[in-house]
């Protein structure tokens, strides 16, 4: 059954996006790992600021920004945030100031952490850049960009917030009810099956979104959220709040129930943005095996887990795997130090 998207078209769109990305096969990993057929859609290729999957999530933020004749756009994240990269340079290509605010999310991070990588990328977009100290401090976070904001209202300023915390509509997630579509168009042209898709599943727009994109339009495409954020019996709940979010803001049904969200953290401890022997080992072996690219926070988290489930036997060899790729290559540099001296210990 098709569901009715609602409200969708009335929502502004801001262009960001080089989309379609392509959806390639990784015959070579797939051989090595003695699994299923591998594919990835590159939304690493998405163009914005080196791509990734914020590209799409913001379209929908910038759109809404712009047509409420916004000049400063503000948002908070980890100190390796690609999301608020991505944002400065959003912000950089629709002429407007933009305020970032650094979370400390990540313990015992060195002085490459916090200077290379994504935060380099943001001084380069011209962001102004303040930072917060407590990482696990959702609405706190939100609670300080709210002062930053009123400050620059003090000073004639127009703002736009971005908040990642629960309890905001989700506009970012309608990026990604939009590239569950084009992943459809896309198999329907190829006349290629998928039998599960992989998906990072972090703050939840980009999971829920692809996943209420695909049962809306009537797809039952099992998908699998690798937790890189929280444990999966916090994360799990909070996927399905955000279908709820998503359902309210397009003044529609929710088509996603509880059995929709399935969650893995097999590759989340020691905790977000922590390396672990079998993160580091998936980078080398997409890089070593099909030339792909991946970062030690999200990606790299998300091919251990996938490799972990094909290990475990969770799909037959004939299976077709859809892993997607969001990016973040950036903070790769970030973590220089740990991860040569993996490479050296081998």
């Amino acid at each position: 059954m098709t569901h009715n998207l609602g409200k969708f078209e009335a929502f502004s769109r801001a262009d960001l996006a080089v989309t379609p990305t392509p959806i390639e096969a990784m015959p070579n990993l797939a051989r090595k790992l003695g699994g299923p057929n591998l594919f990835v859609k590159r939304d690493d290729l998405t163009g914005l600021a080196l791509g990734g999957n914020k590209a799409r999530q913001l379209e929908f933020y910038l759109g809404e920004a712009v047509s409420q004749g916004a000049d400063v756009l503000l948002i908070t994240g980890a100190v390796q945030s690609n999301f608020v990269r991505s944002a400065a340079a959003a912000a950089a290509k629709l002429r407007m100031d933009c305020h970032v605010q650094l979370e400390d999310r990540v313990p015992d991070t060195d002085g490459t952490h916090q200077v290379s990588g994504n935060v380099l990328l943001n001084k380069l977009l011209g962001a102004t850049i303040h930072s917060y100290p407590d990482g696990e401090d959702e609405a706190g976070a939100d609670r300080n960009l709210g002062k930053i904001a009123n400050d620059l209202k003090a000073q004639g300023k127009k703002p736009y917030v971005i908040h990642l915390s629960p309890g905001y509509p989700p506009l970012g997630a309608l990026g990604y009810v939009v590239a569950a579509r084009e992943i459809l168009d896309q198999l329907e042209t190829t006349g290629t099956t998928i039998d599960e898709i992989v998906v990072a599943s972090g703050s939840t727009a980009t999971h829920a979104g692809l996943l209420f994109g695909l049962r809306a339009t009537g797809s039952q495409i099992p998908v699998m959220g690798i937790c890189v954020r929280r444990r999966a019996d916090q994360q799990a709940p909070r996927v399905l709040a955000r279908c709820e979010e998503i359902s309210a803001l397009l003044d529609t049904e929710n088509c996603v129930s509880a059995k929709d969200v399935v969650v893995d953290d097999v590759a989340y401890p020691p905790g977000y943005g922590q390396l672990n022997k079998n993160t580091i080992e998936a980078i080398k072996l997409a890089a070593s095996q099909e030339g792909l690219i991946l970062d030690p926070v999200y990606t790299g988290k998300v091919m251990a887990g996938l490799i972990h489930r094909i290990q475990a036997g969770a799909y037959p060899k004939t299976a077709n795997i859809l892993f997607l790729h969001t990016g973040g290559q950036p903070a790769l540099f970030a973590y220089e130090p740990k991860l040569t001296e993996a490479l050296v210990a081998d």
